[in-house]
């Protein structure tokens, strides 16, 4: 790695690996829970001009994402469903993929091409990160990091807001960043790239809206050499503002009657303003995190979430290198006064970051910790280079080496079940469903290997407990439906089971990690539906998402 070109070689070869990896593993990957409804906002936008179902989730990433579909014919989109005229994007969506006669398949590969392209461009932010922060060989670990994260990995091929609100928050708080070293007061160009970048991270899913305090207590701390709290604060407000522009932009300068469905404003319906669908949207994601929602944790239950959540997810989740790393890149960085101020301007959006989600009740999944993982990967490569220095060359390039190779090692070892990956503090994904499930683990991603597997195995038919919104029929799966979720079909039968709970009739059933969890059951008492096989092992896995038994 002495050589310039060398080095851009390795950069583009790492690259090269991450998009075979990628496109083997979304081929194969069946629509997973919520990508069908992403997909609908984009198309339905770019088909009309009007984003209405754009209501919690910002249009940016689904446009993108629908942008490949114009290439394919006979697509058929109609806003005369009323599902279109309600907002109702579930029904819409549903429509769209299972309903309507469209190329689902080619569909869902097309939309999920944009995302890649977005993980790889939040590697190489990283890299650009990396090297600004404390330089190349940083830069280079972090970009390896995020890469191939095996989170970031997973959800850098779906179509979800996930993978592309992380990048944007990310670039947003590196131009933040930038903006805080100018010692000018509402510095032209500075605040126009500001404002374009932050405008583009509310666009783009909104929890950004959760960085606005993070900025703004970045722009409080005593951390720049060159510029005053009155200054930072002042470019920092006007850059917001602005950003308001680039964010009515994207909504296509929507302009009507306000949304609002808390009793408390609803009031403000009777005027119209610009972006309504946005502002709809920051209510309802307010009233998500503090609704009712089941949500599992260490086999416990709870319809009001986990305080310890998040802290468990990530603990879990994310692989023990990285984990030891951010850990000793803290020590060695606060240890060294001429880095303290860079590492604390990284930490404290960790910190605040975790400190509000550990108060949403909205316990779905780690996949809402993605945008923590950029400044986390910033720290533990910092304190890498601190120590790094200290290496004689043979040294670096062998120590270079071994650490690629560990970061690179988990999506490696568990290609093509990213999603369901667990580190091994739990034993790895095998153990996930004792800790985690839902995105965590199973979001309907293999219902095209199960086909395999019954292909394979020469299996006509299964009893199937399915958590997914695919259809199996676009497989060909020929089932007979057990509780799931959900789609009715699947639903329905929790209240209603099709089969002795205590002795099930011979068979081979197919049963979701997530079903077996009975979530949509509330009490205790009530899971018994598959407690009969929650007590065995199964007889086979497909990935990590669907367990098959043979009962006989």
């Amino acid at each position: 790695m002495s050589s310039p070109l060398i080095k851009n070689l390795l950069l583009v070869f790492a690259i090269c690996l991450f998009w075979g990896l990628a496109l083997n593993s979304l081929t194969d990957d069946s629509p997973t829970m919520d990508e069908q409804n992403h997909l609908v906002r984009g198309y339905s936008f770019l088909q009309t001009g009007d984003p209405r179902l754009s209501i919690e989730h910002p249009p940016l990433i689904n446009l993108l994402s629908a942008l490949p579909l114009k290439t394919i014919s006979g697509i058929s989109f109609s806003p005369e469903h009323s599902g279109w005229q309600d907002r109702e994007w579930y029904s819409v969506a549903n429509s769209f993929f299972w309903q309507d006669g469209n190329p689902v398949l080619l569909m869902v590969f097309m939309g999920r091409l944009p995302i890649v392209f977005l993980t790889i461009f939040l590697a190489l932010a990283g890299f650009y990160a990396g090297n600004r922060f404390w330089g190349r060989p940083a830069g280079w670990f972090v970009f390896i990091g995020l890469l191939f994260d095996p989170s970031l990995f997973a959800h850098g091929r779906y179509i979800t807001t996930d993978l592309g609100g992380t990048l944007f928050i990310f670039l947003a708080t590196l131009v933040v960043y930038n903006l805080f070293q100018t010692k000018k007061q509402w510095p032209t160009k500075q605040i126009a790239l500001a404002a374009l970048s932050i405008g583009l991270a509310f666009s783009a899913k909104l929890t950004s809206i959760t960085f606005v305090p993070i900025w703004i207590l970045l722009a409080l701390l005593p951390i720049y050499a060159n510029s005053s709290i009155w200054t930072r604060i002042s470019n920092l407000a006007i850059s917001g503002l602005s950003s308001l522009i680039v964010v009515w932009l994207l909504f296509g300068l929507e302009f009507g009657p306000f949304l609002f469905v808390d009793e408390s404003i609803r009031w403000l319906n009777a005027n119209s303003g610009p972006m309504p669908t946005f502002w709809s949207g920051i209510e309802r994601i307010a009233l998500l995190s503090s609704g009712e929602r089941p949500s599992f944790l260490l086999g416990q239950f709870s319809t009001n979430g986990f305080r310890h959540y998040f802290p468990v997810a990530f603990i879990v989740k994310t692989p023990v290198l990285v984990i030891i790393g951010f850990v000793a890149g803290l020590f060695v960085l606060f240890t060294r006064s001429r880095e303290s101020r860079k590492t604390l301007f990284l930490v404290v959006p960790v910190s605040i970051y975790f400190g509000l989600a550990m108060t949403s009740e909205l316990n779905i999944g780690y996949r809402h910790l993605l945008p923590t993982l950029p400044f986390v990967y910033l720290v533990a490569s910092g304190g890498l280079a601190v120590l790094y220095k200290q290496f004689s060359v043979q040294s670096k390039r062998w120590s270079a080496l071994v650490l690629t190779i560990l970061l690179m090692l988990p999506t490696l070892w568990y290609h093509p079940y990213q999603i369901s990956y667990f580190n091994l503090l739990v034993g790895g994904p095998q153990n996930g469903a004792d800790v985690l499930v839902d995105s965590n683990i199973d979001w309907g991603q293999d219902l095209k290997r199960l086909k395999l597997w019954m292909d394979d195995n020469g299996v006509e038919s299964v009893k199937l407990g399915w958590f997914g919104i695919a259809d199996p029929a676009v497989y060909g799966i020929q089932y007979e439906p057990m509780p799931g979720d959900p789609i009715a079909r699947f639903r329905d039968l929790w209240w209603n089971v099709p089969f002795d709970r205590t002795r099930p009739e011979p068979g081979i059933y197919a049963i979701s990690t997530t079903s077996l969890a009975e979530i949509p059951l509330q009490i205790l008492e009530e899971k018994t539906v598959y407690a009969y096989f929650r007590d065995i092992e199964p007889t086979d896995r497909i990935g990590y998402s669907i367990s098959i038994y043979v009962v006989e």
